[in-house]
C-alpha cells in the first residue's frame, strides 16, 4: 500500500530529496528537487520506484564555517528561490530586477478580474519591461493560459528576445516570413495560434482578412500591442494608405476586444497625437464604456485611472520619496535617465559645384510642375511628389541624388489624383503616424516619363561626379563632427533618409576617423534580425572581442554606426552608442524624437546624450524646416516639459510651403522667413493655432490623467515586502564579490563609486566555470578573460548584472547552496551550515537559526483554485540557552550578519556550543511552528492587499505552512571575554 504525500511535504527517491507538488496524485508524484528549480521537475510512480518520506538533515557539528557563512547561504538560498511565497509569483523566476515604478501596471492589473490597461508611460521608461511583468504574473498565476505580442514586423525578433531573455517566455515569430515553415508543422485542421502557446504576430501580416479571422477565432487569452496608437483613426481620418492600414488594425482589436473574458494590453508613448477621436477609439478598446466618458468629471477620470497610466520621465527618476507622500526616504528609487540632451544645430554650405547642380534641378522642379498643372490634377499630383522626392534626394547625398534621378517615380503609375498622393506621400513624406518603416529608406523616383530622361539623366550623371569630401561639403562637415565626439569619448549613430546615403557614407567615412573606430552600416536591406546582428557585431569589433587571450577591451575603441530609420522606431540602442546625428533632416520632428529616443533611454549610462542636427543653410529646404517646425517643437518642449508630437497636416503643411516657395523663389530668397512670404500667412497662423491647441491638450491630458489609482505607499509597502523576501541589490553585490574570492577567482574591486567590479574564473572550482560558461559565453571563462560584473540591469553581452536573476549570478548561488548541503564537495566551500564566533557585537550568548518554510498556496483564479508550493527562508534568532530561549526581533535578527570575529574561539568550545544547539532543536520545534503560522497569515493578508479591489479573485484564498520547517544553519555568537585565550585556539575566520 501506497503512502499519500501531501503538498509541500519532503520523500526521498532516486537518491536524492524532492519536495511534493500538488499536481502529484496517487498513483504518480510530481516532484521538484530540494533547492532546485522549475526546470528539474520530474513525475515519479510509486508502484514502480521506492518513494519514503523524508526529512531534511540537521546540520553536523564537524562541519563547521567561519562568521560570513550564516549570511552567504541565506543569500544563496534566497537568490534560488524561483517560486516566491508572496503575491507576486513571477518576480523570483525573471531576469531582470523591475524598478519600483515598473511595479505600478502590475498592481493595477491584479485588482482587475480581467486585465485591461493602457500603458502611456514615456519613452524609454520600460513599457516593454511592464507588459513583461504583467504577462509573466498572469501566466504563472494561472490566470492566463496563451499570449499573443502584436507589433510591427521590425520589431518582432526584439520582443521575442526580451521575452525570452528577461522573462524565460519561449515566443514564436509569426511573420510573413515565417508563416509557411509554421503551417507546414500543423496536423490536419490545428490552428498555428493553438499548437503555438506563445506568439508574436506582425499587425501587418495578421490585419489581412485570410489571416484574421482564423486569428480571432483561435486568439489567446492575453493579448499585448505594441504601438497601440497605430491601430486606431480619428473620425474624421482621410482615405489615404496609412489611414485604410490603421482602420484594418483597428477592425481586427475590435474583434479582439469584443471578448470581454480576455486580457488586453496596449502599449504607446503617443495615446492621442493631437486627435481626441483617436484617443477615445483606443480607450474603447480597453472598455467600451470608457470611450464616451465624461472624462472632465472628477468621477470620470477616476473609472479611467484604473485602466490608464501614463509617465513622464520626470515622474519616476526619483520614486518612493517624501515627495510622494511617504514617511521618509528609506525605499528611494533614483533611476538612471540621461539627465539632459545636448542639442547643438550645425550648418553647411554647398560647394559652387553641388549649387550649381541643385539650381539646376530646382528649375527643372519648377518647369515640371508648372507645364504639369496644365495638364489636370492627377498630373500635377504626380509631378509635386517627384519634385519632392527629387528635391530631398538632392539635398541628402549625391548618391541618394544620382539614384532618384535615374529611379522612376512611385507616383508616375496612379491613376488619380487621389492614387497619386496615396503613392507619393508615405516615401516622401515622414509622418508621426506612419509605423510603415519598412521600405521606406529606398530612394524615390523621380521620373516620370521618357521625355524627361535625357535632363535627368545629365543631372544625375552631375550627382556622381560629386562623390567625396571635395564636391560635398556636407560629408565634410559630417566627419568633422564625428571627429569631435569620438574625441569626446562617445559612439554615435547618424542616421540618414536613404539607403544609398548611408551606404554612401560608410564608404567615405572608412578610415577617416581613427584606425580604432569601427564603422557599419544597418538600412533597410537587412532583415530585421540582420539589424541587430550587425549591430552586435560592430559593438563586439569595436569593443575588442576579436582580441586574443584576457586582453582588456580598449578604452579608446568607438562604434559608428550610419543607419536609415529602418531603427528609428523600437530598437535600443543605449547600451552601444550615446550620440545622435541628424545627417538628414526630416520633416517632421517627431522622427527626430523617436531617433534619438534610441540611445536617450533608461540603460543609456552617459548622463547626457549629445545631438548634433545638420542644416543646409544655402540649400533654400533646410533652412526654412528647422525655422517653422524644429524651433516650434522645441520651444514647446521647454515650456511644456513634454514631447508634443507634431501633427501630420501641421508637418506637411509647412513643407508644402517650403517646397512652393522654393520653386518660385529659388535658393536667393533663403534669408526671407517663410512667414514674410505673401499667400503664406493665413495657412501658417492655422497651422500655429493646430500646434498649440495640439500641445495644450497634451499638457491637460498628462495633468488630469496622472496615474493615481495606485498610491505611491502602497507600492513601497509591496517593494519592501519583495526585499525583504528576496534580497536588495546591496546584498547580491557583498554575495558575489565574497563568493567568487572564496571561490578562488581573480576579483578586482575598484571600489571607484559605482559599484562595478571584474572576476577572472580560471582559478575557480570546474563545476562554477561550466555554470557561468553556459551563461556567459565559453571562450569568456576558458580563456580567463575578466567577466564585468556590473550594479545596473543594462549590460552587454559577456557581462553579468548584480541582480538576484541575472544567471551568472544565480550559478554562483547554486554552486554556494550544492556546496554547503554537500560536506563531500571538492575544493572551496565558501558557506557551511554551522558556525561559531566570538564576537563584541553581543554582550551575552545568542544563536542565529536560518529556516527555510514551505507554504501551500490555494489561490483562486478566474478558472478555478490553483494549488502552489512556495518557499521563504528567514532568519530566527534567540538569547540565552534553547531551553530559555529569549526571541530577538526582525531588525536585531538580521544585524548579526554583520557581526564580525574580535577574538578567538577554543576548537573544543566551538564543538560543545554547535552540538549544543543542535541536540535542543527539538525544544525550539513549539516556536518555529508558531511563526510558520504567523507568516502565513502575513503572506495571506499580502495577497488580499494586493487584490483588495475584487473580492472574487480573494475568495478561497488559503496559505498553510508545511510541517516540520527546514533549519538549514545554526550559527552561535559568544560574547567576548576579557581573559586571555588560550594557545590551543584557532580564529573566527578559520572557525
Amino acid at each position: 500500500m501506497s503512502l499519500t504525500y501531501t503538498a509541500g511535504s519532503l520523500v526521498a527517491a532516486r537518491g536524492r530529496e524532492w519536495v511534493v507538488l500538488p499536481e502529484s496524485a496517487a498513483d504518480m508524484l510530481v516532484l521538484r528537487p530540494l533547492g532546485g528549480s522549475e526546470d528539474d521537475i520530474a513525475a515519479v510512480f510509486p508502484a514502480f520506484e521506492e518513494v519514503r518520506p523524508a526529512e531534511f538533515a540537521a546540520p553536523s557539528p564537524s562541519d563547521v564555517g567561519d562568521q560570513r557563512s550564516a549570511g552567504l547561504l541565506r543569500t544563496a538560498l534566497r537568490i534560488g528561490f524561483r517560486s516566491g511565497a508572496g503575491p507576486f509569483r513571477s518576480l523570483a523566476s525573471i531576469a531582470v530586477e523591475p524598478r519600483a515604478y515598473q511595479l505600478v501596471p502590475l498592481l493595477m492589473a491584479l485588482r482587475q478580474r480581467t486585465v485591461r490597461l493602457l500603458i502611456s508611460d514615456d519613452v524609454g521608461i520600460g513599457k516593454t519591461i511592464e507588459a513583461g511583468l504583467i504577462a509573466k504574473e498572469l501566466l504563472a498565476q494561472g490566470e492566463a493560459a496563451r499570449l499573443t505580442v502584436l507589433c510591427s514586423p521590425s520589431l518582432a525578433e526584439q520582443w521575442q528576445a526580451e521575452l525570452r531573455e528577461k522573462f524565460g517566455i519561449e515566443a514564436e515569430l509569426v511573420l510573413a516570413s515565417t508563416v509557411s515553415r509554421l503551417e507546414r508543422g500543423l496536423d490536419l485542421g490545428q490552428s498555428l495560434f493553438d499548437k503555438h502557446p506563445y506568439t508574436i504576430i506582425s499587425t501587418d501580416f495578421i490585419k489581412s482578412t485570410r489571416h484574421r479571422e482564423d486569428f480571432v477565432r483561435h486568439c489567446p487569452d492575453l493579448v499585448i500591442v505594441d504601438e497601440a496608437h497605430s491601430c486606431v483613426t480619428a473620425d474624421d481620418a482621410g482615405q489615404g494608405a496609412a489611414s485604410g492600414t490603421n482602420q484594418l488594425r483597428h477592425e481586427l482589436l475590435r474583434k479582439v476586444s469584443a471578448d470581454p473574458d480576455r486580457h488586453l494590453l496596449l502599449l504607446t508613448a503617443t495615446p492621442h497625437s493631437g486627435k481626441e477621436s483617436a484617443f477615445r477609439n483606443l480607450l474603447g478598446l480597453v472598455r467600451p464604456e470608457l470611450a464616451t466618458l465624461d472624462l472632465e468629471s472628477p468621477a470620470g477620470r477616476a473609472r479611467l485611472a484604473e485602466h490608464f497610466v501614463a509617465r513622464k520621465r520626470a515622474d519616476v527618476r526619483e520614486y518612493l520619496t517624501k515627495e510622494d507622500g511617504l514617511a521618509d526616504d528609506s525605499l528611494v528609487q533614483r533611476t538612471a535617465f540621461p539627465s539632459d540632451r545636448w542639442t547643438k544645430d550645425e550648418p553647411y554650405k554647398l560647394t559652387p559645384e553641388y549649387r550649381a547642380l541643385l539650381d539646376d534641378a530646382i528649375a527643372y522642379a519648377r518647369d515640371r510642375v508648372a507645364a504639369a498643372g496644365e495638364q489636370g490634377r492627377r498630373e500635377a499630383r504626380i509631378a509635386w511628389w517627384s519634385v519632392i522626392a527629387l528635391l530631398r534626394s538632392m539635398v541628402s547625398s549625391p548618391a541618394a541624388a544620382a539614384q532618384t534621378l535615374k529611379t522612376r517615380s512611385e507616383s508616375a503609375t496612379a491613376r488619380t489624383a487621389q492614387e497619386a498622393d496615396a503613392l507619393g506621400s508615405p516615401v516622401a513624406a515622414d509622418s508621426a503616424d506612419n509605423d510603415r518603416l519598412e521600405g521606406m529608406d529606398v530612394a524615390p523616383g523621380a521620373a516620370e516619363s521618357e521625355e524627361a530622361g535625357a535632363r535627368l539623366l545629365e543631372l544625375s550623371e552631375r550627382a556622381a561626379e560629386l562623390v567625396g569630401p571635395a564636391g560635398d561639403a556636407k560629408l565634410k562637415a559630417l566627419t568633422r563632427h564625428l571627429k569631435g565626439l569620438i574625441a569626446d569619448g562617445y559612439s554615435p549613430i547618424v542616421f540618414c533618409r536613404y539607403i544609398p546615403t548611408a551606404e554612401y557614407l560608410a564608404t567615405q567615412l572608412e578610415g577617416k576617423l581613427g584606425r580604432r573606430t569601427k564603422i557599419a552600416a544597418v538600412t533597410g536591406t537587412l532583415s530585421p534580425q540582420q539589424r541587430l546582428e550587425r549591430i552586435e557585431q560592430l559593438a563586439a569589433e569595436a569593443a575588442g572581442d576579436a582580441g586574443a587571450g584576457g586582453d582588456a577591451p580598449d578604452p579608446a575603441a568607438r562604434r559608428v554606426l550610419i543607419a536609415t530609420d529602418c531603427l528609428s522606431e523600437g530598437v535600443n540602442l543605449q547600451h552601444h552608442f550615446d550620440a545622435v546625428v541628424h545627417y538628414d533632416l526630416a520633416w517632421n520632428p517627431t522622427r527626430h524624437d523617436q531617433r534619438e529616443g534610441r540611445v536617450d533611454r533608461y540603460g543609456q549610462k552617459r548622463d547626457q546624450v549629445r545631438v548634433i542636427t545638420m542644416f543646409g543653410e544655402d540649400n533654400g529646404i533646410d533652412g526654412k524646416v528647422l525655422e517653422v517646425l524644429f524651433m516650434k517643437h522645441r520651444q514647446i518642449m521647454k515650456d511644456l516639459g513634454i514631447s508634443v508630437s507634431v501633427p501630420d497636416e501641421t508637418a506637411s503643411g509647412v513643407t508644402d510651403a517650403v517646397v512652393e516657395w522654393l520653386l518660385l523663389h529659388g535658393r536667393q530668397g533663403s534669408q526671407e522667413s517663410l512667414f514674410d512670404l505673401d499667400g503664406h500667412q493665413e495657412s501658417l497662423d492655422r497651422i500655429e493655432r493646430e500646434w498649440n491647441s495640439a500641445a495644450e491638450r497634451e499638457k491637460t491630458s498628462r495633468s488630469k490623467y496622472a496615474q493615481r489609482s495606485i498610491h505611491p505607499e502602497e507600492v513601497a509597502r509591496e517593494v519592501a515586502a519583495v526585499r525583504a523576501a528576496l534580497g536588495g541589490a546591496e546584498e547580491v553585490r557583498d554575495f558575489a564579490v565574497e563568493a567568487l574570492r572564496d571561490l578562488d577567482a581573480l576579483v578586482r574591486d575598484p571600489a571607484d563609486g559605482t559599484g562595478d567590479f571584474t572576476a577572472q574564473a580560471g582559478g575557480a572550482p570546474a563545476g562554477l566555470r561550466d555554470a557561468l560558461a553556459a551563461t556567459l559565453g565559453g571562450r569568456l571563462v576558458e580563456e580567463d578573460r575578466q567577466i564585468p560584473f556590473r550594479t545596473t540591469p543594462a549590460i552587454g553581452r559577456g557581462e553579468a548584472a548584480l541582480v538576484r536573476t541575472d544567471p551568472a549570478i544565480g550559478a554562483i548561488a547554486s554552486y554556494v547552496l550544492d556546496s554547503a548541503l554537500d560536506a563531500n564537495t571538492p575544493g572551496p566551500r565558501p558557506a557551511r551550515r554551522c558556525g561559531v564566533v566570538t564576537t563584541d557585537a553581543v554582550t551575552v550568548r545568542t544563536t542565529l537559526l536560518l529556516v527555510r518554510y514551505r507554504f501551500h498556496l490555494t489561490l483562486p483564479s478566474r478558472t478555478g483554485e490553483r494549488q502552489l508550493v512556495a518557499e521563504d527562508a528567514p532568519l530566527l534568532a534567540y538569547e540565552g540557552m534553547p531551553s530559555r530561549a529569549r526571541w530577538l526581533d526582525d531588525d536585531a535578527t538580521a544585524a548579526l550578519l554583520a557581526a564580525r570575529a574580535t577574538g578567538n574561539t577554543h576548537e573544543q568550545l566551538v564543538r560543545n556550543q554547535i552540538a549544543r544547539d543542535l541536540g535542543a532543536l527539538p525544544d525550539l520545534a513549539g516556536h518555529l511552528t508558531d511563526y510558520g503560522t504567523r507568516l502565513a497569515s502575513e503572506l495571506d493578508a499580502s495577497h488580499r492587499r494586493v487584490r483588495k479591489a475584487n473580492e472574487e479573485i480573494v475568495r478561497g484564498l488559503k496559505v498553510v505552512p508545511q510541517e516540520p520547517a527546514d533549519v538549514l544553519g545554526v550559527y552561535v555568537y559568544l560574547p567576548q571575554q576579557p581573559a586571555a585565550a588560550s594557545a590551543s585556539t584557532v580564529s573566527g575566520a578559520e572557525a
